[in-house]
């Protein structure tokens, strides 16, 4: 039987502790009525017996303190809600007993923001990890050396495991009883739970907002020079020029900035642009291609399709009121 500890942080998400606990408990039921034996042994792990959650309205009841357990096979880490700072200074006594039982062994998954606690254990650093997009810029922030994949659902280091944002988590739990109990049982789950299967990008739900986070105020100018003014063709001399800076240094702190390079961040807001008019207007693709600055279909629909994961119509269709009602 596998051990399974989901912790119960100070500042959990509640949905992200209950939720992967009940979906493995009806792996164990599902085995069960078969005639086979259980799979998993779920633990609610806390510091404390008693933990608060979502702001002091609700209370978990753990099953053991974290000090208490000596050994177990998967740790998964949920969500946490507010500061950052503060909920990881709430729970810093959590990554020793981390650290210890994955060196033991144990696999470590942690699911939308719960990113940042298994960042400050140092075991994803220089690995891919992934979190909530709109957590994305204050995680570079905050832990630079890891290899933040913004629109990845799921990733899997050597069992190391992490989630995109909200329910997708959910995705991730299905992806580790597939790998655990079979691909036979993970359908049935997410046919129970109506998870939908193989989703492996946020891209769709993405929203962009520049990096402004940061002390360049060159680099600032800049960003809002192409945010008002998307429509046109910006070229990254002309930015340069504008800003009286060599195009070598202004690409340079530009990245180092705002997580991207020039190219990038002009084709990122025209592409949100672009999603705002598919979701809210009638206009047809090609208005929309031409109004946010584009005058080549192919490229329009190549660069849509890299940033979102759809193609312009399936996004339109996907997301637009009208469509959907």
């Amino acid at each position: 039987m596998k051990h399974i500890s989901i912790l119960v942080p100070k500042g959990a998400i509640l949905g992200s502790v209950e939720g992967p606990r009940q979906v493995l408990s009806e792996v164990n039921k599902l085995l069960l009525s078969m005639g086979k034996l259980a799979l998993f042994e779920v633990q609610l792990v806390g510091l404390t017996k008693e933990v608060s959650v979502a702001g002091g309205i609700y209370k978990v009841f753990t099953d053991v303190r974290a000090q208490e357990l000596q050994k177990t096979d998967l740790i998964i880490i949920p969500a946490l809600d507010g500061d950052m700072v503060l909920n990881l200074a709430h729970n810093q006594d959590f990554i020793p007993w981390i650290l210890r039982q994955h060196a033991g062994g144990a696999e470590v998954a942690s699911l939308c923001v719960g990113a940042f606690l298994l960042a400050s254990t140092g075991l994803v650093t220089g690995r891919q990890c992934a979190t909530h997009w709109m957590a994305a810029n204050d995680f570079r922030r905050m832990f630079p050396d890891v290899n933040l994949v913004e629109d990845k659902i799921i990733t899997d280091e050597q069992g190391i495991y992490s989630s995109g944002g909200a329910f997708s988590y959910l995705n991730l739990i299905l992806y580790l009883i597939e790998k655990y109990a079979g691909r036979d049982v993970a359908v049935f789950m997410s046919k129970a739970f109506q998870i939908e299967m193989e989703r492996r990008s946020q891209s769709p739900f993405m929203i962009f907002k520049g990096q402004k986070e940061h002390e360049d105020e060159a680099i600032k100018k800049a960003q809002e020079y192409i945010e008002q003014n998307f429509q046109e063709k910006i070229t990254v001399d002309q930015l340069a020029s504008m800003l009286a800076l060599s195009r070598r240094n202004l690409e340079r702190r530009f990245k180092k900035a705002t997580a991207n390079s020039i190219v990038e961040y002009i084709q990122r807001v025209k592409i949100e642009a672009a999603k705002m008019s598919l979701e809210t207007s009638r206009e047809n693709v090609n208005e929309v291609m031409y109004h946010v600055g584009y005058s080549d279909p192919k490229a329009f629909r190549t660069t849509f399709k890299r940033i979102t994961g759809l193609s312009p119509v399936q996004y339109r269709s996907k997301f637009n009121l009208e469509t959907v009602i």
